[in-house]
């Protein structure tokens, strides 16, 4: 496979859409029975649309393993978040800006939340091109009202109450949603040098009804994402 980009879902539900919409579709063997990887043509872009299961390590995992395996030109983390900022309504799509670790906390050493220590850097900044494009993407989809950027974070949790969430905020409060994998793709996509950018569309509130919402919305809000994802690869040709 010539140069390609990497869509890197945790959930089935996530990759699923983008999977089905592939042409040139071959059969991959992948390194990992775990990592399941689908290759094809997205568009007019070569692409690897990759499983990579919840939380952090298999995010980490899965990302490197693409990355020894197809060297991708840029890793795109596509999937569903849990809004924690206002303005980040049920529906709505966050383009991130940056991201980072919200539950990594050695503050009893003297960091601040959210640092790792003994890294250059702790929050991960998304590529410029790949984050203007894919804004413009969106708001040729959705109500200008309904796309956000801003810091993305994530954790080995499932935010589902007003304590947890208000937590979050207590310490990032510029953080517009919380998920499970993104920081942990873009530090392994930082460390390796490759351009990376998380879009995450907002499946509930982060609240006592995230877990009814979520169920309720998953698949509703995944095929809007999947085409602002087709739209950003089509201005990428551009």
């Amino acid at each position: 496979m010539e140069e390609c980009i990497a869509i890197i879902g945790a959930m089935d539900e996530e990759v699923e859409g983008l999977s089905q919409a592939l042409s040139q579709v071959t059969q991959v063997q992948s390194p990992r029975l775990d990592i399941p990887i689908i290759q094809g043509r997205l568009g007019n872009k070569d692409v690897v649309v990759v499983r990579c299961g919840i939380g952090k390590v298999n995010a980490a995992l899965a990302t490197q393993c693409v990355i020894d395996h197809y060297n991708p030109s840029a890793i795109l983390n596509s999937g569903v978040a849990g809004g924690l900022s206002p303005t980040a309504k049920i529906g709505d799509l966050v383009v991130g800006t940056a991201s980072l670790q919200h539950d990594f906390d050695v503050r009893k050493f003297g960091y601040p939340r959210g640092v790792v220590p003994r890294l250059a850097a702790s929050t991960f900044t998304a590529d410029p091109h790949l984050l203007e494009a894919a804004t413009l993407a969106a708001n040729k989809e959705l109500a200008c009202n309904q796309v956000h950027q801003g810091l993305i974070v994530s954790g080995d949790q499932f935010i589902s109450s007003v304590e947890q969430k208000q937590d979050i905020l207590a310490f990032f409060p510029e953080a517009m949603c919380a998920e499970m994998e993104g920081a942990a793709i873009a530090q392994v996509a930082s460390v390796n040098r490759i351009p990376h950018l998380i879009m995450r569309a907002i499946s509930d509130q982060a609240d006592s009804t995230a877990p009814h919402d979520f169920d309720q919305y998953l698949l509703d809000v995944i095929p809007v994402l999947n085409t602002v994802i087709q739209k950003l690869l089509a201005l990428l040709n551009g």
